[in-house]
């Protein structure tokens, strides 16, 4: 028999490799960092381009992922109506916390963002609008001296120049490294909002994923609209403290945005991709700002 036809019948009748061979370090293919993305609801990947486009919510099961202030803010607002306020900013280390100040530097590069808050006004359908966007990049969007100072001063802005203001909450609660300043926050901001419901101001709030601790305990709860994005954590104390204290099972969609819209806690839960058209219309109902209108005594 000739060698080359040996050769071919061992290929054909010889045993089979049960093992797949690995390429060597030479032979794999890099993949891009970022370039897909596992949804957080359905598991199914996403090219993140295709994600960024569809405003980070899934196209299949409509999971809402987390989006940054500045995206936030481009699809909210008319193009190029966005004026930043209090960029400038920074938090301290007032209780000289270890290492907390190398953990800001950090988020700052991160994130491009100096605080876990923006705040600013802009134009949704040609309405002047105040607005505070909380990102939960940044320290968890954690509360501290500076988040609460620059919310209540834009809510103070917005009471004096008589705009509506819409805050968007995510946020893990009380900055623990800033210890009572920290808490001193949840009266300062709900008392900024008291004087501003005083002139008949508009306050919109609306919680996305995750909003909890002081921050749903204070002015994130106070609004003449309370909205949430769908799926989002809504909440003060875990689940788990919750049950041990009550020594009962909570249901499965307990402190979800659903949940809390059944119990009257939401006023409405708007997609995503609805957000926009839907503080428009509000916007424009209340287009007046707010102001009395007076009434017979008879009426």
């Amino acid at each position: 028999m000739k060698k080359e036809e040996s050769s071919l019948l061992k290929d054909l009748f010889g045993k089979k490799k049960k093992y797949a061979s690995i390429p060597g370090e030479n032979g794999k293919k890099d993949v891009p960092e970022g370039l897909m993305q596992k949804c957080g609801g359905c598991k199914k990947i996403f090219y993140q381009k295709e994600l960024y486009k569809n405003l980070n919510v899934c196209p299949e099961c409509g999971h809402h992922h987390q989006i940054s202030s500045f995206d936030r803010i481009k699809s909210l607002f008319d193009e190029d109506s966005f004026v930043e306020w209090d960029e400038g900013l920074l938090s301290h280390n007032p209780l000289q916390f270890p290492q907390y100040e190398e953990k800001l530097e950090k988020d700052r590069e991160k994130t491009g963002l100096n605080e876990a808050v923006v705040t600013g006004e802009g134009k949704i359908h040609e309405i002047r609008t105040a607005v505070a966007i909380m990102d939960s990049r940044f320290r968890m969007g954690s509360m501290g001296s500076v988040v609460g100072e620059k919310i209540a001063r834009a809510i103070e802005r917005a009471r004096e120049e008589k705009m509506p203001i819409i805050i968007f909450t995510a946020s893990g609660g009380a900055r623990m490294q800033e210890g009572i300043l920290s808490l001193m926050q949840m009266a300062k901001t709900s008392i900024a909002i008291e004087r501003l419901h005083r002139e008949n101001g508009l306050f919109i709030s609306v919680m996305t994923n995750p909003t909890t601790g002081g921050v749903s305990a204070s002015f994130a709860s106070i609004g003449d609209y309370n909205f949430a994005e769908p799926g989002a954590l809504i909440g003060f104390a875990g689940r788990r403290i919750i049950e041990q204290t009550i020594r009962e099972k909570l249901p499965k969609d307990f402190q979800t945005a659903e949940f809390q819209l059944k119990h009257g806690q939401v006023d409405k839960v708007i997609p995503r991709g609805e957000m926009r058209d839907t503080l428009g219309t509000i916007l424009d109902i209340h287009g007046f700002g707010g102001d009395t209108i007076e009434t017979s005594t008879g009426v």
